[in-house]
C-alpha cells in the first residue's frame, strides 16, 4: 500500500471515520434509551438520535460537494466506547441509578470523541479551501458541544445524588 501523501485523503479518510461513527451511534441510541430510567438523560438520548440523522445528512452533503459517495471507514474510537458499554452492562448488570450514571459517562465520552472528530475536520475543510464543507462540519461540531453540555448538566445532578445512594 502506498503511502498517503495528499491532505485531501487524510480529510476523506477522517470523514469516512466519522461518518461510520454517527452510523454507529444511530444503532446504539435506541438501546440507551431502553437502558435509562432518568428522563431528562431518555429524552435527551432520543434529541440526540433526532441530531445524529441530520449530522449524518450533513456528512453526506460534505462527501457530494466534494464529489464523493459517502461511505464509513471502521472506526475502532467509536467501536471501543460502544465495546466498552455492551461489556460493563453484560459483567457489572447496574441498578437503574448506577446504569443512568454510567450511561451519563459513555455519552460524555463519545460527545468528547466527536468533538474532536469535528474539530479537526473543520480545520482541515477549511485549510483545504472547502468553505461549505467546514460550514456543514461546523453546525455538526455545534451540535455535538450542545449535547456535552446537556450531558454534563444530568451528570452534575446525579452526582448530588450520589452520595445518598452510596450513604443508603
Amino acid at each position: 500500500m502506498a503511502s498517503m501523501t495528499d491532505p485531501r485523503e487524510l480529510f476523506l479518510h477522517e470523514l469516512r471515520d466519522v461518518y461510520y461513527a454517527e452510523k454507529q451511534i444511530v444503532k446504539k441510541l435506541p438501546t440507551m434509551v431502553k437502558e435509562a430510567s432518568d428522563t431528562e438523560l431518555v429524552d435527551g438520548f432520543r434529541k440526540h438520535l433526532d441530531e445524529t440523522k441530520q449530522q449524518i445528512t450533513n456528512l453526506e452533503q460534505v462527501f457530494s460537494a466534494l464529489g464523493e459517495r459517502a461511505t464509513g471507514e471502521e472506526c475502532p474510537g467509536i467501536d471501543g466506547i460502544a465495546e466498552e458499554h455492551d461489556t460493563f452492562m453484560q459483567d457489572e448488570k447496574p441498578s437503574p441509578e448506577i446504569c443512568d450514571m454510567f450511561l451519563t459517562g459513555a455519552a460524555a465520552r463519545v460527545e468528547h470523541y466527536e468533538i474532536a472528530a469535528y474539530t479537526g475536520l473543520v480545520t482541515m475543510a477549511k485549510g483545504l479551501g472547502e468553505q461549505e464543507c467546514a460550514d456543514l462540519l461546523q453546525e455538526n461540531l455545534a451540535q455535538e458541544k450542545q449535547t456535552l453540555k446537556a450531558v454534563e448538566t444530568v451528570a452534575k445532578r446525579m452526582a448530588k445524588g450520589a452520595k445518598q445512594l452510596a450513604a443508603a
